[in-house]
């Protein structure tokens, strides 16, 4: 009775499966994850497919824009 009781535990215990990035959509090209709310080490750039928040880490940031203004100085 013991042994089915361990067998049960630890199948329990090897069958969760911890909660992780894997279970959230992504976004922003790879680089962010959907979700309900943003950390504090995270940004909101757009809203997902679902309306869910796009949120992506601080360090990345979008490339600019380059428009080839030049300015002449006079």
């Amino acid at each position: 009775m013991t042994q089915l009781l361990l067998l049960i535990v630890a199948l329990l215990v090897l069958g969760h499966v911890p909660p992780g990035r894997s279970e959230f959509k992504q976004c922003w090209k790879g680089q962010g994850a959907c979700g309900t709310y943003c950390t504090r080490h995270e940004t909101y750039m757009h809203m997902c497919p679902d309306a869910s928040l796009c949120c992506v880490a601080y360090g990345i940031r979008p490339l600019p824009l380059n428009l080839n203004l030049k300015t002449e100085s006079v």
